[in-house]
């Protein structure tokens, strides 16, 4: 649904397509946010502190990221979704979580999604810039990108599965 008319350059079908890609990170991001919570609380084991304090400044990070991208979607002109169902709809990861509360098993799970959403942006980039004309989206979740590689890569390192 359309809000007002955002005259920034950008033509309306080219803002939507943009937006759809939007509403895909934001889900994306929600969802990750909502398993890193879930590791935070239920994390246990000998690491359990210092697990626990890790994925409360991971999920932190995300928090700041599900909000600048709902911005940018109001800011192209469009309503955020904002429920959990539409969350889950739309978000390309799975609603699932390990089958132990050790932080290894935590960390797998969330790398993977971290891959998923750094392919995503990674194949999303070119299309904001070049086919729908918004460079401004394109170093924005550029930006965004570079921020899941590096939380992909403290996972990576925690669990010494280096590819």
């Amino acid at each position: 649904m359309e809000t007002i008319t955002a005259a920034i350059g950008i033509e309306k079908d080219n803002r939507k397509a943009v937006v759809e890609m939007l509403k895909q990170l934001l889900a994306d991001e929600y969802v990750m946010y909502t398993k890193y919570r879930n590791a935070h609380w239920n994390v246990e084991g000998i690491d359990f502190h210092s697990k626990h304090v890790f994925f409360e400044e991971e999920y932190g990070k995300l928090e700041n990221t599900i909000d600048e991208v709902a911005e940018r979607i109001r800011m192209l002109g469009f309503y955020s979704p904002g429920s959990m169902q539409q969350f889950i709809e739309l978000s390309e990861l799975k609603e699932n979580g390990p089958d132990t509360n050790d932080s290894a098993s935590f960390m797998k799970v969330l790398l993977e999604d971290h891959e998923t959403v750094i392919k995503f942006i990674r194949e999303s980039i070119g299309d904001n810039a070049e086919a729908h004309n918004d460079e401004g989206t394109a170093d924005f979740i550029t930006g965004i990108m570079q921020m899941h590689e590096q939380m992909a890569w403290m996972l990576r390192s925690s669990l010494k599965t280096f590819k």
